[in-house]
């Protein structure tokens, strides 16, 4: 028999007058040890309920320190992802600037090889550092103005500046500069830099050089 089932046993026979006053205090005393029991189960049962609470935090905390590494390793990963797609296209950019700018100056080299005295650098609006643009497709150069070179702009496939329908701003910019070598007037040095926002709102830039050389007599007056 339970102890609740006693105590409730003897009660109903206190109820009913079958114990005396010795029995009364036996009776009260039980109860006592009864009450203090289940007072005690109860903190007990608390200290149990707190236990849980911590290890419930513990592993939401773990949870989510195992949910949060990979997806700020996924998101750094496409970060540096679109950071080395947008330096290759630079690098392809600058390149193609310095070549076009030694079309140029090869172009007047076949001018003068044909006959047409012409200075191999005719083209370059600026040999003193000014900055200037270059579109690719015809090997036109311009100044840019005070306030900095305007973007590159591309239809898809080509990059250029033409300000025809299907041309729209990148998030590109290239500047060409040119100076003679040394207060030389045979030898120009040419940079190109190639500068971009990412999606972080950080600039970046990337920049390539080269020295070109007047190797033929031209119409400069210049003496190789």
């Amino acid at each position: 028999m339970s102890i609740k089932k006693s105590i409730l046993y003897i009660v109903s026979r206190i109820l009913y007058g079958k114990y005396g006053s010795q029995e009364h205090q036996a009776i009260h005393t039980a109860c006592r040890i009864y009450t203090k029991y289940k007072i005690q189960n109860t903190k007990y049962a608390a200290r149990s309920a707190g236990f849980t609470f911590i290890e419930t935090m513990v592993a939401i905390s773990i949870l989510t320190i195992s949910i949060v590494a990979p997806m700020s390793l996924a998101t750094k990963s496409l970060s540096s992802a679109y950071y080395a797609r947008d330096q290759i296209a630079a690098f392809h950019l600058a390149q193609e600037a310095i070549e076009s700018v030694r079309h140029v100056r090869d172009g007047n080299v076949l001018n003068n090889a044909l006959g047409t005295s012409v200075n191999l650098l005719e083209g370059i609006p600026s040999t003193n550092g000014g900055a200037f643009t270059i579109d690719t497709r015809d090997d036109s150069m311009t100044l840019c103005p005070l306030d900095g070179c305007p973007p590159l702009k591309s239809n898809g496939e080509l990059y250029g500046y033409d300000n025809s329908a299907g041309w729209v701003p990148t998030r590109f910019t290239r500047s060409i500069r040119a100076v003679f070598v040394n207060g030389t007037t045979d030898e120009i040095h040419v940079t190109v830099t190639v500068s971009w926002t990412t999606s972080g709102f950080q600039t970046r830039s990337f920049t390539i050089s080269a020295n070109l050389y007047r190797w033929v007599n031209d119409g400069s007056g210049s003496t190789i």
